[in-house]
């Protein structure tokens, strides 16, 4: 009889702790949430608890595991495989705790500041600082389970002994992924390219996505994604259109008749950014910059809060303005001035030379 209640006992006292365990601590969070609202922590700490109700019945199972007498044939197998579980569910309890940590910090910090520019940038330092601190636990988690195994920590010796070669082996092969991964800290903080901003790469336009420590991903215009390596935003020059500011100046160049009338198109230009939404009330301009022996480049300028609105108010002076040069004054649209081509001139017919001679 004891056979089958020990393990019973065993388990089912290791499933009651489990879930007593789980039941206490979302309630305690629930009403530290509840009591603090403006602290995003406890809410964000729930997350906890399927990693906190594994870790908490794998150690009942380790520790109690020998008083159950369950397969004792497979004992020290069964041992190892529950020491390496709890390993695992630990590490996987500190990388939520951790990432809770993380973004309750910086949700705080975004919910204060009023730089947009500062926000992003913190974004990206937390984003890739956690990823750093994922690696870490994942390397230490995988060494604590290694180290369990005999053979590893009789070979850790000779490993130790010899890491000094094989870390100059492993740098040379990895060199381009080491590389990436520098260049990714050196993003990070060092405030080159931020997730959110907009940038210009090989010739595309787009706002960054996603930063990890090896890749940098960019949303087109159209929906696509652009992924490259860090390393290119430490080794090419690009545009980043949103640092010092997101506000932008956009520019519509015409050709027109050297007619056209300036002063009419600068007071229509006022009408068309002063009905604009994406006009940020700035400043806006209009004025001849160049000159052809047929027509003249006239520029409008206008200022938008930001590259999109930038783009949209490009757009709505450039339309607009054309219809109203097509309906009120056509003849400033450029013309080509043509005229009849002048017939090529006859040839001259060739007269027979003739010889006189005279006879005496």
């Amino acid at each position: 009889m004891q056979d089958v209640l020990r393990p019973l006992i065993v388990v089912g006292g290791s499933l009651g702790l489990t879930l007593a365990a789980g039941w206490a601590a979302d309630r305690l969070l629930r009403r530290a949430d509840a009591r603090h609202p403006e602290t995003p922590l406890w809410g964000l700490l729930r997350r906890c608890r399927i990693p906190l109700q594994a870790v908490v019945a794998i150690a009942a199972l380790r520790g109690f595991y020998d008083q159950a007498h369950l397969a004792e044939d497979h004992a020290p197998t069964i041992r190892q495989i529950l020491t390496l579980a709890l390993i695992a569910a630990a590490a996987w309890l500190t990388v939520r705790g951790s990432a809770a940590a993380v973004e309750s910090t910086y949700s705080r910090y975004a919910a204060t500041a009023h730089d947009r520019a500062r926000v992003r940038r913190v974004r990206t330092q937390v984003t890739l600082t956690q990823r750093v601190v994922t690696a870490v636990i994942g390397v230490v988690a995988a060494a604590a389970m290694l180290l369990t195994f005999p053979a590893m920590r009789t070979v850790g010796t000779s490993m130790l002994a010899s890491a000094g070669i094989v870390g100059i082996v492993a740098g040379i092969a990895a060199q381009s992924t080491l590389g990436n991964l520098f260049a990714g800290l050196q993003i990070a903080f060092g405030d080159m390219v931020r997730i959110g901003d907009e940038v210009v790469v090989d010739g595309e336009w787009g706002t960054v996505e996603e930063i990890t420590l090896t890749f940098l991903s960019v949303r087109t215009w159209d929906e696509r994604r652009i992924t490259m390596p860090v390393s290119y935003f430490t080794s090419k020059p690009f545009e980043n259109w949103s640092r010092g500011g997101s506000q932008m100046t956009g520019a519509v160049l015409f050709h027109l008749d050297h007619s056209a009338p300036i002063d009419r198109m600068r007071e229509k230009l006022g009408e068309i950014v002063r009905k604009s939404s994406a006009w940020d009330g700035r400043d806006w301009n209009l004025a001849v910059t160049g000159t052809t022996p047929s027509t003249i480049e006239v520029r409008a300028l206008v200022t938008a809060r930001d590259a999109d609105a930038a783009w949209t108010a490009r757009c709505e002076v450039r339309e607009q303005l054309i219809r109203w040069l097509c309906a009120e004054h056509p003849y400033a649209l450029p013309r080509i001035t043509t005229g009849p081509a002048a017939a090529p001139p006859a040839p001259r017919s060739v007269q027979p030379q003739t010889t006189h001679v005279e006879l005496s």
